[in-house]
């Protein structure tokens, strides 16, 4: 059951938003310009201590745990209107703390401000919106909408690389969830993303056998001669009208253009929009066989997030959205993406889930990576609406 907002209320979302935009802007800004990108410990904790201490001061704070992770840092869990951790039937706000700009771009890519666009690394992914979600969360509590279910903050320390820690938790949470609102950055024009594809990440790895390319190459199996008919297979894999897309990113092999080469390898990415498609991708690229009988193939990997597919559950949470945002005059759009989220692995689960309700901007994981200033009061009043009548 949800509820819906008046104008009183909106209004005073939006006057509350406004009035602590600088403090948004100064949390946004520490939490920049402390750099963590996935697999930085140290870079890690200090973004997490950075949004613990602002979040103890919070409203409705009950909990506030820093999760460690070896090798990466911390996750940070915040439960807010709970009487019990392990309550059901949560609204569960989802992010992370990690980004993919290297330490030291923050010396090339500095914190500026230029035509209402503010850049620096990992600010639209996504770390603008881990304080935009306190500030929502704020918004709430300043303005009397107590929301009617208990709340999860979930920020993540590893999404960037593949949530091998963060999913578990990720899935723990989202099955006692009502609903998920995802906090990365939304579409461009500020659409929420209604669907994502899933994605699997393969390596196929091929053993020939060495000879002489000039004196004896027929007693030579090449491991490259292979693969570019592997590449060729795989190709044949994509289907353009079902959104199916396989792409060989990366390969190695050989040792010397005189060798036939004993040895190749490829990277595969693959993305698909429903379940049914990764199991027809999983298992074609897992049962790949031999042109050159004389060689061998080896395969890893697989699915490492199912699709978030656009059900009537994510369609009931956007319109609900939608409608929140036509309060306050704030036009909410909705798409399809191709790039996956921890928001995916939320939807695998059974949980409904928005994602891509995040600021406004572009870039992600690019040198001119920004958000958009004046979208920072209209959407974060629209996340602490949701937060509020859910």
């Amino acid at each position: 059951m949800t509820a819906e907002l008046n104008r009183t209320d909106a209004d005073a979302l939006l006057k509350q938003l406004a009035s602590r935009q600088s403090e948004l802007l100064a949390l946004t800004r520490a939490l920049v310009e402390t750099e963590s990108p996935s697999g930085d410990e140290d870079g890690s904790r200090a973004v997490v201590t950075l949004l613990a201490d602002a979040a103890r001061n919070l409203p409705g704070v009950t909990t506030v745990e820093r999760l460690p992770v070896e090798n990466y840092g911390e996750h940070l869990r915040i439960h807010l209107y709970a009487d019990d951790p392990r309550d059901t039937h949560t609204t569960l706000l989802l992010g992370h703390t990690d980004t993919v700009h290297l330490r030291g771009s923050l010396g090339l890519r500095p914190w500026r401000e230029s035509e209402g666009r503010i850049y620096g690394p990992g600010i639209y992914d996504m770390k603008a919106n881990c304080a935009l979600a306190l500030e929502a969360l704020r918004a709430c509590a300043s303005v009397g909408l107590t929301p009617a279910r208990p709340v999860v903050l979930l920020l993540t320390c590893d999404e960037e690389a593949g949530s091998n820690s963060g999913r578990a938790l990720v899935e723990e949470e989202a099955k006692r969830a009502e609903h998920v609102l995802v906090l990365e950055p939304s579409a461009p024009g500020g659409r929420a993303k209604t669907a994502r594809k899933g994605t699997g990440m393969y390596t196929l790895m091929i053993k020939g056998r060495a000879a002489h390319a000039g004196l004896d190459p027929d007693k030579g199996a090449s491991a490259i001669h292979e693969l570019a008919r592997q590449i060729e297979r795989l190709r044949s894999l994509a289907d353009a009208a079902r959104g199916t897309t396989v792409n060989v990113g990366v390969v190695s092999g050989g040792t010397r253009s005189n060798v036939v080469a004993a040895e190749a390898r490829a990277e595969i990415d693959v993305r698909f929009n429903t379940s049914a498609e990764a199991l027809r991708l999983d298992e074609a690229i897992k049962t790949l066989r031999a042109f050159d009988e004389r060689t061998q193939l080896t395969v890893a990997g697989g699915i490492n997030r199912p699709p978030l597919e656009r059900n009537n559950g994510v369609m009931q949470l956007y319109e609900h959205a939608r409608r929140l945002a036509a309060s306050f005059d704030y036009e909410l759009g909705e798409t399809q993406v191709g790039g996956a989220s921890d928001g995916n692995f939320a939807a695998a689960v059974g949980a409904a889930v928005l994602d891509g309700l995040g600021l406004d901007g572009d870039g992600a994981h690019a040198d001119h990576e920004h958000i958009i200033a004046a979208d920072i009061v209209p959407r974060g009043a629209l996340l602490a609406a949701l937060i509020a009548t859910l």
